[in-house]
């Protein structure tokens, strides 16, 4: 495959998939590499003039109001990353983890962030290398990001922390070493710019809509299987019957029924039978398997938007030559359709158990 070129605008859900799943290379985009510098060339100049700004020379959250010195800049950043490097519990899967890889180096991308062009060209090494982070999938606060999924991610880059081996985790240091690739020393704002952001929460999302989508149509196809297997009528599939309740999963699930059903000869059996109508596990497919298309939908614009989104906090606007403190890196966005979403996926599960029985 082609690189893809990662320039924190246009990423998409098959992009991702193609990563993630199919080992697909990325580089960066020049038009990146350029706003990169412009977006460090903002922080350079506060560090010049001596500014006070959040996250460059000042403490975190209720420290926010201490300055820290200049020689002491750097290892502010590196503490920041190893005092959140706390998760516990299994590693996020590796598919998983190369989208946490892949989506913090298209934030960087896209030149809000502040951060050196070797702090996102070394993101991108080490994705096309196959060197994924060991990232404890429990202990993303949400309401602050993935601030300690991500930064397991960030040790990497310093050569410490733990990455996937052939038989488990092992540490960063001999494997990043043999391919020549040196530790680090984060520069103010970089620390932060690493782990401030939804990038574990959205793989993760990302990754289950793909999943999702496959499953909607599985579901259609084994549905429309029983049908058949029961002599069912296809009459409830009738377009006619769903143009007059047009929700849009409805009517895609009905034709994707019907398409499947097309040139069938049981339903000839309904001829002259007794038979009124189906069980509703059978005949509310289109509005069963359809609400769940649906939460799907939703699921796949929300998380397709959170792609491309810029989560840092502050965020540099070098065009303004400016930093403004937010909060874009708050997860309720995503936790919100991944609820909505599982509970979709949870009545394709309940309505075919109901086929079964």
């Amino acid at each position: 495959m082609h690189a893809l070129l990662l320039d924190g605008r246009s990423l998409t859900l098959d992009d991702v998939e193609d990563v993630c799943l199919r080992g697909r290379p990325v580089a960066v985009h020049p038009r990146a590499a350029a706003a990169v510098d412009r977006s460090r060339a903002v922080v350079e100049a506060i560090l010049e003039r001596g500014d006070t700004v959040y996250g460059v020379n000042t403490g975190f959250g209720h420290l926010a109001q201490v300055r820290v010195p200049p020689s002491d800049l750097a290892r502010l950043q590196t503490n920041l990353v190893r005092s959140h490097a706390v998760g516990v519990g299994l590693p996020f899967d590796i598919p998983t983890t190369r989208g946490i890889q892949l989506l913090r180096a298209n934030v960087l991308a896209a030149g809000h962030s502040g951060v050196r062009r070797l702090v996102l060209d070394r993101l991108v090494d080490l994705l096309n290398h196959g060197v994924h982070p060991w990232i404890p999938c429990q202990g993303s606060v949400g309401a602050s990001g993935d601030l300690a999924p991500l930064a397991h991610l960030a040790l990497v880059l310093l050569a410490e922390g733990r990455i996937h081996g052939e038989h488990g985790p092992e540490p960063t240091a001999p494997r990043t070493e043999a391919l020549g690739l040196d530790p680090i020393e984060l520069a103010p704002k970089e620390g932060l710019a690493l782990i401030n952001g939804t990038q574990a929460m959205t793989s993760l999302g990302a990754l289950v809509v793909a999943r999702a989508r496959r499953l909607a149509r599985t579901a259609d196809a084994i549905g429309a299987m029983t049908v058949e297997a029961k002599l069912g009528s296809h009459r409830p599939f009738d377009a006619r019957l769903h143009a007059l309740r047009p929700h849009p999963g409805q009517i895609a699930s009905a034709a994707n029924l019907r398409r499947l059903l097309e040139g069938g000869t049981i339903s000839a059996s309904h001829a002259g039978c007794g038979k009124v109508q189906d069980a509703y596990s059978l005949r509310c497919m289109p509005q069963v398997h359809g609400a769940a298309r649906s939460a799907i939908d939703h699921a796949a614009e929300v998380i397709g938007r959170e792609l491309n989104a810029v989560t840092d906090n502050p965020t540099v606007f070098p065009e303004e030559d400016e930093l403004l403190s937010g909060g874009n890196f708050h997860g309720q966005p995503i936790a919100s359709v991944l609820d909505y979403l599982a509970i979709g996926m949870s009545e394709l599960g309940s309505i075919s158990e109901r086929r079964i029985e």
